[in-house]
């Protein structure tokens, strides 16, 4: 992706290429900071409140000061229009600032949607299954502590995947590294119960909502992973790649190992709630 536009709070929009957090910014010193990230349809950021009130909860989770909500969703739209495209991905970073008694930083940016998402749609995802022991402190927050997810996804690409399913150690399936799972099961949708430590997502809610305008029941519960890798189609949910079905799980097909039909009728679905088209 490419940075198309910066807006900071109490200075504007900035060059892209210039730079807009301090060197001893607790965000950058120790990963002390939250972020959300959303697509923007047709100049008009995706359920841009309920992105803005889980940066609140996460600052709240971190013990940050309570971030400036109304400033960061001015400053978003500030972006948006500084940007210039009319689909694009906007993200907001809100750190404590300065070690040294700072004002909180709060950014606005705005960049181009990552490359080649509608042929990883087509094609399907390959993910591999990554053992995880999440912190439960920062579990179901957006902190930018993300390093150890990374490494989920590096080990993923190490062997030859796109991407990572997390799961517990005693087997249970969380989430992937910056999405939440799905699975189907004749009828039934089901995915990871927000008791347990993974992240609420925005787009997971939507689709809970849109399951049953498709035909579909949706469930949510502790699952195992032998449950998923048996369904009859295995599919992400994240706000920049929206629906994402999965073809392959640790070498072997899910399904048919092609794109599933819920997939397939949740991203139409998704889509229409966004753009109204």
């Amino acid at each position: 992706m490419s940075l198309l536009a910066v807006h900071r709070l109490g200075s504007g929009s900035l060059p892209v290429d210039r730079a807009v957090v301090h060197a001893d910014d607790e965000g950058f010193l120790r990963g002390r900071a939250v972020f959300e990230t959303l697509r923007v349809y047709g100049g008009r950021p995706f359920r841009l409140e309920a992105h803005l009130e889980r940066l609140r909860r996460s600052a709240s989770t971190l013990g940050l000061p309570d971030p400036d909500v109304d400033g960061l969703a001015a400053a978003g739209e500030q972006a948006i229009r500084d940007g210039g495209e009319a689909d694009a991905v906007l993200r907001f970073l809100w750190t404590p600032g300065r070690e040294a008694g700072g004002m909180p930083t709060g950014l606005a940016l705005v960049s181009t949607l990552p490359p080649g998402l509608e042929e990883l749609r087509a094609r399907g995802l390959r993910l591999a299954v990554v053992r995880w022991v999440p912190g439960h402190r920062l579990a179901g927050s957006k902190s930018t502590s993300y390093a150890e997810n990374l490494a989920a996804q590096d080990e993923a690409r190490r062997q030859g995947c796109d991407d990572a399913l997390l799961v517990a150690a005693d087997g249970t399936v969380l989430e992937a590294p910056t999405a939440n799972v799905w699975w189907r099961e004749g009828d039934r949708v089901l995915t990871p119960s927000l008791e347990q430590p993974i992240l609420a997502g925005v787009t997971r809610a939507a689709l809970w909502e849109l399951a049953g305008a498709t035909g579909y029941i949706p469930e949510e519960g502790v699952f195992r992973l032998e449950r998923a890798a048996a369904a009859d189609e295995l599919f992400l949910s994240s706000s920049v790649r929206e629906v994402m079905p999965v073809t392959q799980l640790d070498g072997e097909p899910v399904g048919e190992g092609l794109p599933g039909e819920a997939a397939r009728a949740l991203q139409r679905a998704l889509r229409m709630l966004a753009t109204g088209a």
